[in-house]
């Protein structure tokens, strides 16, 4: 322990990070010069990784919740060795490796990707409940530990109950969160908008709270010594610290704790740059060097870490050699290797609900694959996720050997929750809820899906048949949000979400298969509450036939010339395959009907099988139960779509088809009319 560099080392962090933001003319200087004390004792002492492995799977895990403080993350990784210099300097700008927020790069030591306050540190507690879930099943060897770190904002975003009450309910000891304290948010103090005492909510979660100032460093190592030996609690560690810590004026005075060190470079406030740097032990002649006892003393420090790290994969080994099963079992999970699956044995109910045949299959997954974690927002019994719990168990504080969370009525923190499972890797997340709630998880699905996480997402009651409950409970337009999604590249160049909205039982059988297939992206299945008519096979297996909903798109009802194509998804299907059978019988018509499970990956597919599918410039009609634009491009601009474009009613699911035209009758009437406005003559 040496007092002087410690503090050099906490002041060229904050040198580094008000260089960055100064260079960049935009940026947060001042929470990260009040963090950077917290963040050199942890990473220079505390957390656990292999330098050269930065992907080993037994690594400490840090989780950035206030990511506008990316420049502390940069800062403290560059004396790592993580960033260079010249990474530093275009901080913010286009094609660099430091972008204003966080984004997912583990081989540089940045875990999450981080912006929205308040998901940060959910994701953290996902990935200290997917550590717990496979110490569970591997003699406590993912005993690791995983840091959160959170500001006044984050604290305060409502996602905060969900995830201290779960964390401290499942009493995750192995998740230490540090609170920077400073009393400063971007545009107010904070006691503008907040009297909460933050300790005594915490306690009364089941926390260890413990509060320092967030300065002193033995004051911090006090902390983490107590947080590594609670067995029972997660820890909430609140550092008191000084906003723009080390910020001086032109004339040399001391000007810190002000609001306006939040969100500006320290050059367009009160304080003065240079003489601010000068403060650090800088030189503002080169404000982006490393100090050079510092450089030495990381130097050491990561040798240090080398050796640390080697001693704990000679252990690891020796329990795999003891241990070959369980070894070989740990890597299937974290390569993301699925066991056989034969979703064709899945025994579906003729004509069921899509969520009773996802029970079904979930059911299945729970006997055939060990490593998946289900969650429900309060609702397992209509989502139907108890498939899965009833041949599992719940996860319980200090009994993680199930594979059921309920999250409670928590939407967004189990979105997020789900997202930190995925992060952390070996663990398959799932969680579930009604479609209409989508809406209440949609910052966390997107952050699933800038990540490239394999989240599964269970959204029932698909439709306005939710019936009685009314139009709070009865989506119409999240659809349309979700495959917006579709439409979304991530940075890999693909379509950044997979939306599956299965037209029977079986075809959901392939949706599942489809979803836990999809390993680079999450993947949501929307399923209906009222039962379904199935699809009639042509041959012999109508399993062999919905797989064709792998390309997103597939004829349920063919003819070799068609007059027309309808094309529909989820429940709708069966409708308009009612409708086309009395429209041939009646009009000797040629009728094509297509299940479009998801448009996203249809358009993916060759032109000439979306043709083969939809023809080009034929009659196209669609039917949703959504609003119209959830067809419109695929009907073309020659096609006609009957959808919604207003709210639900209370009434029963039958009474409203019959009120909003979700009828095959209604659908005959709607089909005949848009032939005769194409000139379509009925009598040939």
């Amino acid at each position: 322990m040496n007092n002087k560099i410690d503090q050099l080392s906490a002041d060229n962090i904050r040198a580094l990070a008000i260089s960055m933001v100064e260079k960049a003319n935009s940026g947060h200087p001042g929470g990260s010069m009040g963090g950077a004390d917290f963040m050199h004792i942890l990473y220079s002492e505390y957390l656990k990784y292999d330098p050269t492995d930065m992907n080993w799977i037994f690594r400490d895990r840090f989780f950035m919740d206030a990511g506008h403080l990316s420049a502390l993350m940069y800062a403290q990784y560059h004396l790592l060795g993580n960033y260079e210099k010249t990474d530093l300097e275009n901080f913010r700008q286009w094609g660099s490796v430091t972008p204003g927020h966080p984004e997912i790069d583990v081989k540089r030591g940045i875990e999450n990707t981080s912006g929205p306050l308040g998901q940060g540190h959910a994701m953290g507690v996902g990935a200290a409940i997917a550590a717990k879930f496979l110490s569970a099943r591997f003699e406590n060897l993912f005993d690791h530990k995983i840091y959160g770190f959170i500001t006044d904002g984050g604290v305060q975003e409502e996602i905060s109950q969900g995830a201290g009450r779960i964390a401290g309910h499942l009493g995750l000891n192995n998740f230490i969160m540090f609170y920077d304290s400073n009393d400063v948010q971007l545009s107010s103090m904070t006691d503008e908008v907040t009297t909460e005492n933050t300790a005594m909510k915490y306690e009364s979660w089941g926390w260890k709270v413990i509060t320092i100032d967030g300065h002193n460093h033995t004051h911090i190592r006090s902390a983490l010594n107590a947080a590594h030996a609670e067995l029972e609690r997660p820890t909430l560690i609140i550092g008191r610290t000084i906003m723009g810590k080390g910020c001086v004026t032109a004339e040399g005075t001391m000007y810190e704790g002000q609001c306006e060190l939040h969100g500006k470079p320290i050059g367009a406030t009160n304080a003065n740059f240079e003489k601010t740097l000068q403060n650090l032990g800088a030189n503002p002649e080169d404000s982006f060097a490393v100090y050079n006892d510092v450089a030495l003393h990381y130097a050491a420090i990561l040798k240090n870490k080398t050796e640390e790290s080697a001693a704990r994969k000679m252990q690891i080994s020796a329990w795999e050699k003891q241990n070959p099963q369980l070894a070989e079992k740990i890597k299937q999970f974290f390569n993301g290797d699925l066991p056989a699956l034969d979703f064709s044995t899945i025994a579906q109910k003729a004509n069921a609900a899509t969520r009773d045949a996802s029970a079904a299959v979930l059911g299945y997954l729970a006997e055939n694959v060990e490593n998946m974690i289900v969650s429900s927002a309060d609702l397992s019994n209509s989502d139907k996720t108890d498939g899965f719990l009833k041949k599992s168990s719940v996860l319980q504080k200090n009994n993680f050997h199930g594979g059921f969370l309920q999250a409670g009525v928590a939407e967004l923190t189990m979105a997020a929750i789900a997202n930190g499972i995925a992060l952390h890797g070996g663990v398959i997340p799932v969680v579930a809820t009604f479609f209409v709630f989508s809406d209440y998880m949609k910052p966390a699905i997107r952050l699933a899906a800038i990540q490239e996480l394999p989240v599964k997402y269970v959204w029932t009651h698909d439709s306005f048949r939710v019936g009685e409950d009314g139009p709070t409970h009865q989506p119409i337009e999240q659809e349309a949000q979700i495959r917006l999604l579709e439409k979304i590249k991530n940075h890999s160049g693909d379509q950044s979400l997979l939306a599956l909205r299965p037209a029977d039982a079986v075809e959901t059988s392939v949706a599942w298969q489809m979803a836990l297939e999809n390993k680079k992206t999450p993947t949501g299945l929307i399923l209906s509450r009222q039962d379904i008519k199935d699809i009639p096979t042509s041959g012999n297996s109508r399993f062999d036939e919905a797989s064709q909903a792998k390309k997103g798109g597939y004829l349920v009802k063919s003819n070799s010339n068609p007059d027309i194509t309808l094309i529909a998804n989820g429940s709708e299907v069966a409708t308009l395959i009612e409708a086309a059978n009395e429209l041939e019988q009646n009009f000797k018509l040629n009728i094509n009907v297509a299940s479009i499970i998801s448009e996203g990956l249809f358009r993916s597919q060759s032109a000439e099988y979306q043709e083969s599918v939809i023809p080009k410039g034929a009659l196209v009609f669609g039917l949703t139960a959504g609003l119209p634009v959830n067809l419109e491009n695929l009907v073309g601009t020659k096609g006609k779509v009957f959808g919604l474009d207003h709210f639900g009613y209370s009434a029963p699911a039958s009474v409203l088809d019959q009120k909003f035209g979700f009828t095959s009758e209604n659908a005959r009437k709607e089909i005949l009319k848009y032939l005769e406005n194409n000139n379509y003559n009925l009598l040939k």
